[in-house]
């Protein structure tokens, strides 16, 4: 059942993308952008996590988990460090995300031969 409910969750939130896609003249950049922020206004709310529980792997492989985890990160850091903690926290709370994703990129980069679009 766990894995049906992670498909439900990821699948929602990607075909909110694709309507998004479809119907409106937005940006892929500025879709990712309103996931991000969507997904750091729900993680400060506490509404991101509930999702988290229901969905599982559905709602943390997605973009808007990216924002879940910054908005969780400079929380944390805000109630540890005061005002600094806003600058900080996200930074910090996300660096493992954005490393393996550097790292991963890098790899599969010199594994393979990119080609750029023409």
């Amino acid at each position: 059942m766990e894995y049906v409910s992670a498909f439900i969750v990821g699948g929602l939130i990607c075909v909110a993308g694709q309507i998004l896609m479809d119907t409106t003249k937005l940006t892929p950049a500025r879709i990712l952008v309103i996931f991000v922020t969507v997904g750091a206004v729900l993680g400060a709310f506490g509404i991101y996590d509930k999702l988290v529980d229901i969905g599982g792997a559905g709602a943390t492989i997605p973009l808007p988990s990216f924002g879940n985890s910054l908005a969780k990160a400079a929380i944390q850091a805000v109630q540890e460090d005061g005002l600094l903690g806003a600058f900080t926290g996200g930074i910090k709370g996300a660096a493992g995300g954005i490393t393996a994703a550097i790292f991963f990129g890098y790899l599969m980069a010199c594994l393979f031969n990119p080609k750029t679009k023409e």
